[in-house]
């Protein structure tokens, strides 16, 4: 068998554990992968703006111990053109921090409500902080509302959806 066959049984394995765990410990289950379908912020009015464009890309892993990790891009990013990130200019250094999110930490389902206790984030404000999120899920569909986005606080709220990867 070849090593990347061993990889991929092995990645199949680790997954298959986190979301038999997770379901005896909490129904419904959030362990598993997660897709990034839309990342939206939507105004008083109603009006939902595409955070990272109208094809966002990214990827919410939680574990069976509700350790997650999280990272959304814009799908077109704008490139450095000198190809060293040290050396970017200021307009290239403000794309880069405007076109992606990250955090990780841990996160737990507490009726009807995401409590992300978020260790380290992209967005600085973030790090150390407890976010609670309202949530639906509807089968495979995981959203939630971010009631202060890294973007447009106080003037809109973010709108997330995940579909569950299988």
């Amino acid at each position: 068998m070849s090593s990347k066959t061993w990889q991929g049984c092995l990645a199949a394995l680790a997954l298959g554990a986190m979301t038999t765990g997770a379901q005896a410990a909490s129904a419904p289950s959030l362990a598993g992968a997660w897709q990034l379908v839309r990342v939206d912020n939507v105004s008083a009015d109603g009006r939902h703006v595409p955070l990272y464009g109208p094809s966002p890309q990214g990827l919410l892993l939680i574990d069976a111990q509700g350790h997650y990790a999280l990272q959304m891009v814009r799908a077109q990013r704008t490139r450095f053109a000198g190809g060293d990130k040290a050396h970017g200019s200021a307009d290239e250094y403000r794309a880069a921090s405007m076109q992606g999110n990250a955090h990780y930490g841990h996160v737990e389902a507490v009726g009807g409500v995401l409590r992300f206790a978020i260790e380290h984030a992209t967005f600085p404000n973030w790090d150390g902080t407890e976010q609670r999120r309202p949530f639906t899920l509807r089968g495979d569909e995981l959203t939630y509302t971010v009631p202060t986005p890294t973007t447009g606080a106080g003037h809109a709220t973010g709108e997330v959806s995940w579909r569950r990867v299988r």
